[in-house]
């Protein structure tokens, strides 16, 4: 059995190993270097090879840009602020960027960003380049019709990067019959209403 002694010195001992640790515990451990934090920061998702341009994504965002200049066509027969090239570009731009994330989001393995973003994303430019177009002018308000049409337009656009062909379709329709027919039978019936703008 150990005597006192030998307990107090056990003790001091393991004070000392203790407080040994602490210390080691208390210095500050080196952190990455520059280069290497710098190497991280550029890690990126693997690169697509040209070579994997298929009828599939030709199709996609074909069909988006087509449809996005059909669309904008009626807008500029009749002299509104946003035509052709915004509404084709809109659309084709809109698909473009839905093919991009979800082909990222496919490369993660589906566990990093979300793929809702993608409204919101959309919502928020279309929300701004709208309100630049709608104008209040001789005690009314001006380009609501073509305003509206660009958000269509956009989710026309995230539907063909979604290869969600019958919501193209059926937008596509929906939106020509608005604006051509019962645009133009509103202007008769209503001269001074929405379809004037």
């Amino acid at each position: 059995r150990p005597n006192r002694g030998e307990e107090t010195r056990g003790q001091e001992a393991g004070g000392e190993e203790a407080g040994s640790e602490e210390v080691s515990y208390g210095k500050a451990q080196p952190g990455p270097s520059p280069r290497t934090a710098q190497t991280r920061l550029m890690e990126l998702n693997p690169a697509t090879p040209l070579g994997a341009v298929d009828l599939d994504l030709l199709l996609r965002l074909g069909v988006a840009a087509g449809l996005g200049l059909l669309l904008g066509l009626e807008r500029e027969v009749r002299g509104r602020a946003a035509g052709l090239r915004t509404h084709g570009i809109i659309c084709f731009a809109a698909s473009a960027m839905t093919i991009s994330l979800v082909a990222l989001h496919r490369q993660a393995g589906g566990e990093d960003g979300d793929l809702m973003r993608i409204y919101e994303a959309t919502g928020a430019f279309i929300g701004i380049i709208g309100a630049g177009l709608v104008v209040f002018s001789k005690g009314r308000l001006q380009n609501l019709t073509t305003a509206a049409n660009l958000f269509l337009t956009a989710v026309i656009g995230i539907a063909c990067g979604l290869g969600q062909w019958p919501l193209v379709v059926i937008g596509t329709a929906i939106s020509l019959l608005m604006l051509a027919v019962i645009g133009r039978f509103a202007s008769r019936v209503w001269p001074d209403g929405e379809s004037a703008g």
